[in-house]
């Protein structure tokens, strides 16, 4: 089977655009900073916090892309379900876990300095189980940093489709079916109801919606029968937008359909910002991780400060935007990649799926 290479650099902007509108998100919802700046433009902070959080599901879609892409190159007939998983969770969770370990350090710093909910409670041995076991969303138990539910939703939404596929790996148009039943019933269904949120169906919509995207770019046999899964599944998906607009979904319908358009397409750059954006895209999941640290000590360092200028709030917001970038490039050199190493050498040199 001849398969289309993707446009890295689409992909990698997307993660990019995506992973700097959440940090930006976060900025404009925690702490004294966020309210000193939204003195001086209201609406500019207004927006950050009630839309910037959508570009998660550029990831979603992005993810479910990448895990069709791993999964469907012999991931599973070759590693097995149970090890695929595992590769998957330590691949997730080791990162996670060190990144939680800096948060709980520079809690401990800024917790005497803040007042409010900003800063978390020293956490207790349950609340480490739990964020370990990725089951803190699901128990309700309180979060040691800002944005993990979507480490925990990762991991089900991976597992999910490797379920999906893993039982018709020789019939791959029965598992692209099930794969399309289970983003509509996502779209139509689950997603309007809040009570799923901490579960994978809540959200499968805009990841089925990338996998398919995948399939649909291949130049394979079936790759008809994707499209047609794809649009078909695009077109319920605009149907429940008439019952119920959600802006999170149109996204993840424009996201899933631009993937699939210009996806194969060779998107040229000049070397050095090539290299620039491949960095930055290596880095957002790091980033993901360790910008809630910088904020809270930036945000500590302001109220120590007590200065009475809202307009210094943009500067120190630069501070801590650059420093969480140069910080998750140390951490994904430093941290990640050490762990994925050690991960390829425990696991023999198989390929770690996405």
């Amino acid at each position: 089977m001849s398969l289309q290479r993707p446009n890295h650099h689409l992909i990698d902007l997307l993660k990019i655009l995506a992973a700097q509108c959440i940090v930006l998100h976060h900025f404009a919802a925690y702490g004294p900073l966020s309210q000193a700046a939204a003195q001086v433009t209201p609406e500019l902070i207004e927006w950050l916090y009630d839309y910037a959080r959508i570009a998660v599901q550029v990831f979603l879609v992005v993810a479910g892309y990448l895990a069709a892409r791993s999964l469907g190159q012999s991931t599973l007939q070759t590693q097995g379900l149970l090890r695929t998983l595992r590769h998957r969770f330590e691949r997730l969770v080791l990162p996670f876990v060190a990144a939680l370990l800096i948060t709980v350090l520079c809690s401990a710093v800024a917790r005497p300095l803040l007042e409010g909910d900003l800063v978390p409670n020293a956490p207790s041995l349950a609340q480490w189980l739990a964020h370990a076991s990725l089951l803190h969303s699901v128990l309700g138990v309180d979060s040691l940093s800002a944005g993990v539910w979507y480490v925990a939703i990762d991991f089900q939404l991976y597992a999910m489709l490797a379920l999906l596929l893993w039982p018709m790996s020789h019939h791959r148009w029965v598992s692209r079916a099930l794969t399309a039943a289970m983003a509509v019933a996502s779209l139509t269904w689950f997603n309007l109801d809040a009570d799923y949120d901490v579960w994978a169906i809540y959200f499968f919509g805009a990841y089925g919606l990338g996998a398919l995207a995948w399939w649909a770019g291949l130049r394979a046999h079936h790759s008809s029968y994707a499209r047609a899964l794809l649009l078909g599944t695009i077109a319920v998906g605009i149907g429940s937008l008439v019952l119920e607009f959600r802006e999170r979904i149109a996204l993840a319908l424009t996201v899933s359909s631009v993937l699939v358009v210009f996806g194969g397409a060779q998107l040229r750059l000049p070397p050095r910002v090539g290299s620039v954006v491949r960095k930055l895209s290596s880095s957002s999941y790091a980033l993901f991780l360790v910008h809630f640290s910088v904020l809270l000590l930036v945000n500590a360092l302001w109220s120590v400060l007590g200065l009475e200028y809202d307009e210094l709030a943009f500067a120190f917001l630069f501070v801590a935007w650059a420093s969480s970038i140069l910080l998750s490039y140390i951490f994904h050199v430093q941290v990640e990649q050490r762990i994925a190493q050690w991960g390829a050498g425990r696991h023999h040199g198989q390929p770690t799926p996405y």
